[in-house]
This record gives structure tokens, C-alpha cells and sequence, in this order.
């Protein structure tokens, strides 16, 4: 199974319990660039006024934006970030000590005076095995695509290699 093209489609392959940790994790520090777009989401699929909405008990907002199969492609990318900050941080720090990229605590250290390389093959086939001897296929699979799809031309070949990547499943 190949990467899903957009983050709508990732949201929808996770579990429900997947989506509801991302959702928690979302909520926990939810980007005050999205916040709006997030409860726009929740007013629409459960057809509340906007301040029922705001006003809603933190569960209440998590159970409702994680049944949403599709809270738009913003949303959407924010909440996979969330759910690979939250409780998959291990999965990240793993893979990136395997690429041996500067980190803190599973979050890429940039260096604004050196241009981003694309990932080679044989450094992506490394972080790969890392994460397939660690962490169940579905979670490596979706971080792999999370990953792409906020950066496809860094990690364009995780996209481009399907065979080594398993199943997704």
C-alpha cells in the first residue's frame, strides 16, 4: 500500500483510538492558527452554534474533533503532527538517531545556513529497519507519511520506495 497523497486520507486510515490520542494531544496546545478552523469543524459536523462550541468541556471537544473523518487538510496535517508529538515521540527520536539528524527530544534541529539535503536511500532504508524493529507497521507507516507529506521533496524517498516500507497494515 502506497502513502496516502493527502492528510485527509491519513486521518481517515487511523483507528478510532488512534485519532482520539491525536486529538488529546491536539487539544493539549492546539496552534492558535488553527484553533478556529478546528471548532469550525466541530460546529459543523455536530451542527452547533459557534459559542456552544468554544464553550464545550475539553472531552467533549477531543471525542468531537477525532470523529471527524474529514476536519479539512489543515486540521487534518495539525492533528497527525499532534498525535507523533504526543504519545509517538519515542517513534520520532528513534528514526532520527537512526538518520543521525540533530534532535531535541524527536523534533528536527534545523540549520538555517545549510540547505536541507533529501533523504538518500540507504540512510532511509536504515531509519526504516530502526522503526520496523521497535514500533508496530501501521505507526512507522503513518509517521513515514506524515512525514512526506509535510516535506515531500526532503522525504521523497520514503514516497518513492514503497517495497522496503511493508505492508501498512
Amino acid at each position: 500500500m502506497g502513502f496516502e497523497p493527502t492528510s485527509v486520507r491519513l486521518w481517515k486510515r487511523l483507528t478510532r483510538d488512534e485519532r482520539l490520542a491525536a486529538s488529546a494531544a491536539f487539544w493539549e496546545q492546539p496552534p492558535e492558527a488553527l484553533l478556529g478552523s478546528a471548532l469550525a469543524a466541530i460546529v459543523k459536523a455536530r451542527h452547533l452554534r459557534p459559542q456552544v462550541a468554544r464553550s464545550l468541556p475539553l472531552e467533549d471537544r477531543v471525542r468531537s474533533l477525532a470523529a471527524i473523518l474529514d476536519p479539512g487538510e489543515t486540521v487534518s496535517a495539525a492533528l497527525l503532527v499532534a498525535l507523533h508529538l504526543g504519545e509517538r515521540r519515542p517513534l520520532l527520536s528513534r528514526f532520527l538517531d537512526a538518520l543521525r539528524l540533530p534532535h531535541e527530544d524527536g523534533i528536527l534541529k534545523e540549520d538555517e545556513s545549510a540547505p536541507v539535503a533529501p533523504l538518500g536511500e540507504t540512510e532511509a532504508r536504515d531509519g526504516v529497519a530502526a522503526l520496523r524493529a521497535q514500533f508496530p507497521e501501521s505507526q512507522v507507516v503513518t509517521y513515514l507519511n506524515t512525514l512526506w507529506l509535510q516535506d515531500p521533496e526532503r522525504w521523497a524517498v520514503l514516497e518513492r520506495s514503497p517495497q522496503w516500507l511493508g505492508s501498512g497494515g
